[in-house]
């Protein structure tokens, strides 16, 4: 698919790909050697992340204590 580049320097990435990933609003962009490579990137909501951790411990039944524990012990200074 063919691309151009805008005075403004903007590339419109053709909606034949862009159907395929709705979903995403951001683009991790690098370059490869001549190649420009684009990597979509999901942006989740501030604590978002943490809230699905917390929920999922739960869910496991791990607690707060457990994780401390864990962590002195993997640290090597065991209580």
């Amino acid at each position: 698919m063919l691309a151009k580049k805008t005075s403004k320097n903007q590339i419109t990435i053709p909606s034949a790909i862009i159907r395929r990933i709705p979903q995403v609003v951001y683009f991790d962009v690098s370059l490869r050697g001549e190649e420009i490579v684009l990597r979509p990137v999901l942006v989740t909501p501030s604590g978002e992340r943490r809230r699905a951790v917390r929920a999922k411990m739960q869910a496991l039944g791990v607690t707060e204590k457990d994780v401390r524990d864990a962590i002195l012990w993997a640290r090597g200074r065991r209580r």
